[in-house]
């Protein structure tokens, strides 16, 4: 993943875990591939999948957590309420949302609300580092040569002289 302008590269790993012929593979394969397999056959083991994200952005785990509502299309034979959803999700603190692999409601997003949180994640736990803040102070820019920026002039601080 890369930001625009050639910034930095972060690989996140997300594992959907879930129960059997919930749509665990279709709902990878269409975020992935954006591909659907109406004769998809019981995965056993482990399926992996990649996707590049470009995100346009500048705790201290960088874990994200969703609760996924898969197969909305079929709400004829829904067992579990939106209400339901919702409410164990914020019992639990996860986000929560609901997709359809099948006609891509909403896979997307999902996979971007994940990546998102994870990515603010560490920028935040970047941004808090010493090794930046270190760096911060040495590459410090002064825009008025010569003034001392941190003596007060007339109560309030002061970045021109005259």
């Amino acid at each position: 993943m890369a930001e625009a302008g050639g910034g930095e590269e972060y690989l996140f790993k997300i594992v959907v875990i879930g129960d059997s012929a919930v749509g665990k593979s279709n709902l990878l394969s269409r975020f992935a591939r954006d591909e659907f397999d109406h004769n998809s056959k019981a995965t056993i083991g482990v399926e992996f999948q990649t996707q590049v994200v470009d995100l346009d952005a500048h705790c201290d785990t960088t874990v994200a957590r969703m609760l996924v509502g898969n197969k909305c299309d079929l709400e004829n034979i829904r067992e579990v309420s939106v209400d339901e959803g919702k409410g164990l999700a914020e019992e639990e603190g996860l986000f929560f949302i609901e997709t359809s692999a099948l006609d891509s409601t909403n896979v997307n997003k999902a996979f971007e609300i994940v990546i998102r949180e994870i990515y603010d994640k560490v920028s935040r736990k970047i941004l808090n580092s010493d090794s930046y803040k270190a760096e911060l102070s040495v590459n410090r820019v002064s825009l008025a040569n010569g003034v001392d920026l941190s003596k007060e002039k007339n109560g309030t601080l002061s970045c021109c002289s005259r």
